[in-house]
């Protein structure tokens, strides 16, 4: 199965870096359901919530407005603050 390499960083800290099957992200233009074999994209985030699915298991982030580049399976994220819940 392909998975997904997801890092998401603020300036201070590394809030998540490890592999996922998909995420769910708010951006400016509404929510976004990114799979393995997405196509490539940059996208300005909205103060929102990172749903993430890893080993089956979904996690929140809550995420305060940044900016997120997909390609080649893999996702980073960089927002000003983020709150794993």
């Amino acid at each position: 199965m392909t998975l997904l390499k997801l890092c998401v960083l603020t300036p201070n800290q590394i809030v998540w870096d490890s592999e996922v099957e998909q995420i769910i992200l708010s951006t400016s233009s509404g929510q976004i359901g990114i799979l393995p074999n997405h196509i490539p994209i940059a996208t300005a985030l909205d103060i929102g919530i990172l749903r993430l699915n890893s080993n089956g298991q979904w996690f929140s982030i809550a995420l305060m407005g940044g900016v997120a580049r997909i390609a080649n399976n893999a996702i980073t994220i960089l927002v000003k603050d983020a709150k794993v819940r």
